[in-house]
């Protein structure tokens, strides 16, 4: 028997333990399957800063760096935004992201038959639509200094970000993108804004010269970013493998999320450099946000959580069958007519969120059922 995988649980702020809840139920179904894990839970966000004023304690940090998966809800709101600046930068999202270097963003993007009338694009637009964003996470202007909001001797106020990348961030995740396209159709588009931007230039250039040393097999596409929007509802089905850095990959997978019909329906992975052992620090989390308007109400859409922790079966957990039968599992609640709020019609009925993972339990179970095999 092999050592068992840890796996740490932060709801976090808002909808986040509601949503984070509904996965930890699946995870441990699969427990009771035969996973090889431990399941253990931390504070994070505001639950935590009104116990010691942080929004993240040493004893969870500890835990995050040695646990092989986390299972991230959500943050964020009007009371995160209202901390003091070093408490967020102490101890948020993106210091959680550096501090266990997860440079590697993975957000796949995959229309379901079912959900095609809660999509605004149109069905035949998002056919066989399969495509996965790499963004860069650790760089890019969520990053670079110098940045603030300053008083100007004329008394104008002016904010400065700095977009900034070296050859060595971009490389690293550009090898991740290939080696992905390389797995999957072989073809990858590199997004941004080389026309205006210098850092841009250089992400051309270096993606460009790492195709050409290490993967001419790979076809290799450019796109300035405001095209990529374009093309994301233009014609979705061209792409197989996105790149792009930290602020583009944000924006431009959230524009993709209508492919799917809701944003409560993408997962996503970020992850480190493999160690020695080829283990990596890997954060999985829903791209939504808090959404706080809903919190505590049970209306939030678990599956992008849910199908998050689909992507830890299969990246850190040594388990691509059980992500596999996850996966089965929720298009098959879906094709059944679950629905939550945000992906009904007009004349469907709502489930809760409790009620999705409840479907999403049933269809495990039927799928794994005897007679089902």
């Amino acid at each position: 028997m092999t050592d068992k995988k840890k796996v740490l649980f932060l709801g976090g702020d808002g909808i986040g333990p509601e949503v984070v809840a509904e996965a930890r139920r699946i995870a441990a179904w699969f427990l009771e399957h035969g996973l090889n894990a431990t399941l253990s839970d931390g504070l994070y966000g505001m639950s935590q800063y009104r116990i010691d004023g942080r929004l993240i304690s040493v004893d969870v940090l500890m835990q995050c760096k040695q646990a092989d998966a986390i299972i991230f809800g959500a943050t964020g709101g009007a009371e995160i935004e209202a901390l003091p600046a070093d408490v967020i930068e102490s101890g948020g999202l993106l210091f959680l992201r550096k501090e266990l270097d997860l440079f590697a963003n993975l957000r796949p993007i995959k229309a379901i038959d079912a959900l095609r009338d809660a999509s605004t694009l149109k069905p035949n637009v998002i056919k066989d639509v399969d495509f996965v964003f790499v963004r860069e996470l650790c760089g890019g202007i969520y990053f670079g200094t110098p940045r603030g909001i300053e008083t100007l001797p004329n008394g104008q106020r002016r904010g400065v970000d700095t977009q900034v990348y070296t050859s060595g961030e971009i490389r690293r995740v550009a090898r991740v993108a290939f080696e992905l396209a390389r797995s999957r159709n072989k073809h990858l588009c590199s997004v941004e804004k080389s026309n205006v931007m210098e850092s841009g230039k250089l992400w051309r250039e270096e993606v460009q010269r790492m195709q050409a040393e290490e993967f001419a097999d790979v076809e290799l596409t450019h796109m300035y970013a405001d095209n990529c929007a374009m093309q994301l509802v233009r014609r979705p089905s061209q792409f197989d493998v996105i790149l792009a850095d930290n602020l583009f990959g944000d924006i431009l997978s959230d524009c993709a999320a209508m492919i799917c019909g809701s944003l409560g329906m993408l997962p996503s992975a970020s992850l480190s450099a493999p160690d020695e052992r080829g283990r990596h620090n890997a954060l999985y989390e829903p791209i939504h946000g808090s959404a706080p308007d809903i919190a505590g109400k049970s209306l939030a859409n678990p599956l992008a959580t849910i199908l998050s922790f689909a992507m830890a079966l299969r990246h850190s957990l040594g388990a691509a069958g059980d992500a596999d039968l996850l996966e089965q599992a929720v298009r098959k609640a879906l094709d059944d007519g679950a629905r939550t709020a945000d992906m009904a019609g007009p004349d469907e009925r709502k489930l809760s969120t409790v009620g999705m993972g409840d479907a999403v339990i049933r269809a495990l179970e039927e799928l794994s059922a005897p007679s089902a095999q």
